[in-house]
């Protein structure tokens, strides 16, 4: 369905609650909540988009995003609204907006700008979003609660809610815009990150970046940022036209780049998987600071987050999740899950794990579509009980029991020195010392041959790039 404009009220009387003036375009549409609803809406699910990515933990670059995105948001045309901007602590590149004036950045892709009229840009776009309602609009649309979170695959609808894929923080990030209304973000992107003197033509530049970031990586776990934008050639003459008529408009005769002091701004950020929130290497997922580990059966899609591990086939049939166990002992541990998931228990029996007492428990969960028949294994160690359960419909459970049982019997104590002392890699800023090629540069830095094109991308350029002396560039290691 798509959005219904009126010249009045009176037909949405009928079948719609509400009828209002769009901030941006003034013309009247339909919509299903109040400006209070939207309000609400986001200051409710805020906190359960926190919990599932967590905050980055660095205050200097939370101040930022806070100190641009209020400026911003000043001159946008919802100045009326409260807005709060977050950097979650992700490795996907990302950035999204929910209603009521909540806007997400992940660390993932504050790594790669390479100037801050790149990062206004992006945050005008979403700005934009939350200025259009295009979030509000877009509800009235979208299949809430069958989306899989999990890389490159939808989960089956009925397994979704063990994901976490109900809770409506979740639900609201993973919207799709139109491309109308993604051509009006960046529209609006432009529009905003000019009036606070940012040089708009830096934004098309940086959508290309994140092209070929998305190619060399493979799907996100979060929706691609670019997935319904349209085609990066087209947006880079239209963004380019946009923001040399907005120069003019606003008579900018020096807007800002400023290349040098975003460069040092994201110095030491982290890059990729931090280990100390776990790590999957060789298709084991190691824990140094829980001490545990665990295989992920090969050609899984995995998803790694404070709350959750999640695994799926790329089939979506079948669905496996560790987490932790309320309870302190395995009996507690056992009613407490039956309970919350109103599990109906087919087979109980108790269990070793490598050396650790575990209960392991087959059991079904009657739905309207149908049962889901799931095995669960519950794993003391010390004071800490993990819950791994593997989740498919009746008739593929048989194909995916094994998977199931050799990933939750592989779950052991971590005592590899190695694995336990694991850092992060970060981001550092270097200055080349003499003229010649980005390539030239990353190789006199150590890069390895096989990541060269990677940090390319990361720098927005091309290996055959030339480069000044004292040019900066990034590169990654601990």
């Amino acid at each position: 369905m798509k959005r219904l404009l009126f010249s009045g009220c009176i037909a949405s009387l009928v079948f719609f609650s509400n009828c209002a003036r769009n901030p941006v375009t003034g013309k009247k549409e339909v919509v299903l909540m109040s400006e209070q609803q939207e309000l609400a809406q986001g200051k409710e699910a805020d906190p359960q988009v926190i919990a599932q990515f967590g905050l980055y933990p660095d205050s200097s670059i939370q101040r930022f995003i806070n100190e641009k995105g209020r400026q911003m948001a000043a001159v946008s045309h919802r100045p009326n609204i409260e807005y709060n901007f977050r950097v979650l602590n992700s490795t996907v590149v990302n950035a999204f907006a929910i209603p009521g004036g909540y806007v997400y950045f992940t660390r993932g892709i504050m790594a790669y700008f390479n100037n801050e009229a790149e990062f206004a840009g992006v945050l005008g776009h979403e700005i934009g979003h939350i200025a259009a309602r295009h979030s509000v609009a877009q509800q009235r649309t979208a299949m809430l609660g069958q989306l899989g979170i999990i890389a490159g695959i939808v989960i089956n609808p009925n397994l979704a809610q063990f994901a976490d894929l109900a809770s409506q923080g979740l639900q609201l990030m993973m919207l799709k815009y139109s491309r109308d209304d993604e051509r009006q973000a960046d529209e609006l992107g432009v529009e905003y990150s000019s009036k606070i003197n940012y040089d708009a033509r830096q934004m098309a530049e940086f959508f290309n970046t994140l092209k070929r970031q998305e190619t060399n990586s493979g799907a996100a776990a979060l929706p691609p940022f670019l997935s319904t934008h349209p085609d990066p050639g087209e947006r880079n003459t239209t963004v380019a036209k946009l923001a040399n008529e907005w120069r003019q408009k606003l008579n900018l005769t020096n807007p800002m780049v400023n290349t040098e002091s975003y460069l040092r701004r994201i110095e030491g950020l982290v890059y990729g998987d931090d280990p100390r929130e776990g790590y999957l290497e060789n298709q084991v997922f190691y824990h140094p600071e829980l001490k545990f580990q665990f295989n992920v059966p090969s050609g899984w899609a995995y998803q790694n987050s404070p709350q959750q591990v999640q695994m799926a086939p790329k089939d979506g049939k079948a669905l496996m999740i560790f987490m932790l166990a309320p309870g302190k002992t395995l009996q507690e541990a056992a009613n407490a899950i039956v309970q919350q998931y109103k599990l109906q228990p087919v087979e109980t029996r108790e269990v070793n794990v490598n050396g650790l007492p575990a209960v392991a428990m087959v059991a079904d969960l009657p739905q309207q579509q149908g049962v889901i028949r799931t095995l669960s294994y519950l794993i003391q160690d010390g004071n800490m009980i993990y819950h791994m359960i593997g989740l498919s419909a009746p008739a593929d459970f048989n194909a995916y029991s094994s998977y199931f049982t050799n990933t939750m019997q592989s779950f052991r104590q971590l005592t590899d020195a190695s694995k336990l002392n694991r850092k992060p890699e970060r981001i550092h800023i270097k200055s080349v010392a003499q003229a010649g090629t980005l390539e030239q540069a990353l190789r006199y830095y150590n890069i390895p041959t096989n990541r060269l094109e990677e940090l390319a991308v990361l720098n927005g350029m091309n290996l055959k790039d030339n480069l000044k002396a004292g040019s900066l560039i990034k590169v990654v290691g601990q």
